[in-house]
């Protein structure tokens, strides 16, 4: 039995819907389109799945999206909660089943109606029932209700401990805005960001402004695991699995660690990025390109610092110069984003990680060994390198 992750499962398959406002039929259809997608695209049959992984937050039970698709009996099934921070969770535990040989075929997916149905930014108001609200409830009454307003402080107090600026959060919305552009994909398809457009823009929750912020969207996106052997027989080239971790920070509370001595900085994501560049046995330099979990722009600048890109607060002088751009230093999320392709909770990142890879993204940087792939910030979350066999 293997002792560590490392090159024991392989991204085989990418699938997605399209990304809209009003997908105009059910979750459950949108996550069986997506699955079916995967499965097409590196040529397993829905009867080779014999596992599932999903999110906590996902409404389409994973047997029912097994009948939906065909898929038959399953030895392997699980959920994984705190939303976004989710996104590579559900990758980790299908590698782990995979590599223990608990199932062959796993299937990682996430379908939502974020836009026509529950919307996400509408935060608490929407009748969230979880322990959750116990810590939420010292917060409610001074107005701090919504994701945005609980980064916004976040965001504050970051800014004045290391002077950055409104101007830095732009340069990651309008880097992210330029890739979508040429992403047909994307809801920002051909609808360039300019630097005045986005200082423009109304505020949101002070400091951050529309374009601070990330998307609604209906749609849904799936991606298959399976061993790295298998792997080779199918139809793409296999996205191998470097390292993936999980990790929650001491004394966390989902998205309002106010009481920490430090708001400035990820915990949790420090020890994600150590455990991944302990498994790959690679580091910052190794890193060719990112996904970037982008629900805020800001959540970008703290993420480049937790995997040691630059020093604590240097990230506004990191991204400088194009840095985030198809030909920078770092191609950062060259699919739009959450802030400009869709908010699918992170999983479209996931498919374009594979992409990157693949060498198939629509905005292809020159060099694409390893990439980085991330999850939620301000929760408990996970990440992932993927990396050519």
């Amino acid at each position: 039995m293997p002792t560590t992750l490392k090159n024991e499962a392989a991204i085989v398959g990418i699938g997605q819907t399209e990304f809209s406002k009003n997908s105009g039929r059910s979750e459950l259809q949108l996550t069986a389109e997506a699955i079916k997608a995967a499965l097409d695209d590196c040529g397993l049959r829905p009867a080779d799945v014999d596992g599932m992984t999903t999110f906590t937050l996902d409404t389409t039970d994973e047997i029912e999206a097994a009948r939906a698709v065909g898929i038959g009996d399953l030895t392997f099934f699980n959920r994984i909660p705190h939303g976004g921070g989710a996104a590579i969770g559900v990758v980790q535990h299908a590698v782990m089943a995979v590599a223990t040989g608990i199932a062959d075929v796993v299937v990682c997916y996430r379908g939502l109606n974020g836009r026509s149905g529950q919307r996400y930014s509408a935060g608490v108001g929407e009748g969230v029932a979880t322990s959750d609200l116990i810590h939420w409830s010292w917060y409610m009454p001074y107005g701090l209700m919504t994701p945005a307003s609980w980064v916004a402080m976040f965001t504050q107090r970051y800014m004045y401990e290391y002077g950055a600026t409104a101007d830095d959060l732009a340069e990651v919305a309008i880097a992210t805005r330029e890739h979508a552009v040429t992403n047909p994909a994307a809801f920002f398809h051909q609808r360039p960001l300019s630097r005045q457009e986005y200082h423009e823009a109304r505020w949101i929750a002070e400091p951050l402004r529309l374009y601070d912020c990330c998307q609604e969207t209906d749609g849904a996106c799936a991606a298959i695991v399976t061993s790295v052997e298998r792997a080779r027989d199918l139809k793409q080239k296999p996205a191998i699995v470097r390292g993936a971790a999980q990790a929650a920070g001491a004394d966390q509370e989902s998205m309002t660690s106010f009481y920490r001595p430090s708001i400035s900085y990820l915990p949790e994501m420090d020890l994600v990025a150590k455990q991944v560049y302990a498994q790959s046995g690679l580091g910052p330099r190794d890193i060719d390109a990112a996904v970037v979990y982008d629900a805020f722009t800001s959540i970008v600048l703290w993420q480049l610092e937790s995997f040691g890109f630059c020093g604590r607060g240097e990230a506004k002088d990191f991204i400088r110069g194009g840095t985030l751009r198809r030909d920078g230093r770092l191609p950062t999320n060259t699919h739009g984003g959450q802030l400009s392709e869709a908010y699918i909770h992170g999983m479209n990142g996931v498919n374009e990680g594979v992409r990157l890879i693949r060498g198939t993204s629509v905005n292809q940087p020159r060099r694409n060994d390893h990439v980085l792939v991330t999850a939620g910030v301000g929760v408990p979350t996970s990440a992932m390198i993927l990396g050519k066999e």
